[in-house]
């Protein structure tokens, strides 16, 4: 199985605004898109998930303000990835992983990108309480 893994987008920018390219086919961390959505929270401090897919990949990226994904392997395994507007990437979550995310800022929105259609996804999926791992999974630690 491969691990979620956060992938840098290159942003070109100039006098005009900025650019940058969210997908393209033959991607080798993400080949197959058979569905895009938006997803949105009004509030920050909005926790989706958790929920998990045993066939299905995703792929996130956040167009507007920031999220904290937290990401739960077979094993237990805990790990945290914060995407932002700000620093474009993708957040890639194979089959199998446990998966939520937090809203860093008020009306953050993402899109998702799936290797399934709507209907295999909702056949496979798989629904938990947020607060499964404890409520300080979700929250921004000082540093």
């Amino acid at each position: 199985m491969s691990e979620p893994r956060q992938v840098d987008i290159r942003c070109h920018v100039d006098d005009r605004g900025f650019l940058y390219q969210v997908f393209q086919e033959g991607q080798e961390f993400f080949s197959t898109v058979r569905r895009i959505y938006v997803v949105g929270n009004f509030g920050k401090g909005t926790i989706r998930g958790f929920h998990k897919h045993l066939k299905e990949s995703k792929c996130y990226f956040v167009i507007n303000g920031a999220a904290k994904f937290v990401v739960v392997s077979e094993n237990g395994r805990i790990m945290s990835f914060v995407l932002s507007s700000r620093n474009p990437s993708l957040l890639v979550i194979p089959p199998g992983y446990e998966h939520g995310w937090v809203s860093l800022d008020e009306n953050t929105t993402l899109i998702g990108l799936s290797d399934k259609t709507l209907e295999e996804s909702l056949r496979d999926d798989y629904r938990s309480d947020p607060m499964k791992y404890g409520k300080d999974v979700w929250e921004v630690k000082p540093r």
